[in-house]
């Protein structure tokens, strides 16, 4: 369960997401990177502090799929319809991604980075994880075509909103030292 100190994190960048949401044109966000680092750097630094830590190591790697109940919600949808299991699978098609992406998490960055390294590790895993799921759109394109008659740049405005959706939940969720179960170096123990 999250510390009041993680609630207020969590609310500070949700805060910080909504205002980089949009502004006028709907498809360009506002960049603040200097708020993002400010609100995380030291989320970073406490990371780094456990892992230096003397006696703690690294737990064995663990992965939920899409986490946030994706890939267990895709799961009960595929068991309760099996058309939309035998169309699309029993998993999230973009579950290789998350897998990839929690790889990247469980570690939380290079042995060797200091705090910003580390924030930046972060950032670029979670574009990672936004360019995979792009990809996977375009990838089942012909097949999404062709069964739901969409056109090509419908199928990837979808995968796009899809990637944006899971690139901003894990922005505001992924952070580390909050507690959460899929925070940045979630396979080290938690912070103090």
């Amino acid at each position: 369960m999250p510390t009041g100190k993680s609630h207020r994190y969590l609310t500070a960048v949700f805060l910080f997401i909504l205002s980089t949401a949009w502004a006028g044109d709907a498809t360009e966000p506002i960049a603040l990177d200097s708020l993002e680092y400010k609100i995380e750097i030291a989320r970073h630094e406490r990371l780094l502090k456990v892992r230096k830590s003397e006696g703690v190591t690294l737990a064995p790697f663990a992965s939920d799929g899409c986490s946030g109940g994706l890939s267990a919600g895709w799961e009960l949808l595929s068991s309760a319809l099996p058309e939309f299991a035998k169309r699309h699978g029993d998993r999230p098609p973009w579950e290789s991604c998350c897998i990839a992406h929690d790889r990247a998490y469980h570690a939380g960055g290079p042995s060797d980075a200091d705090a910003r390294a580390s924030l930046e590790a972060r950032v670029r895993a979670d574009e990672q994880l936004r360019q995979c799921v792009t990809e996977t759109g375009e990838k089942r394109m012909p097949v999404l075509v062709t069964e739901y008659d969409l056109s090509p740049d419908q199928i990837s405005r979808l995968y796009r909103n899809i990637a944006d959706a899971m690139y901003r939940a894990v922005r505001l969720g992924g952070a580390p030292c909050t507690g959460l179960p899929w925070r940045w170096g979630f396979g080290w123990p938690p912070c103090d």
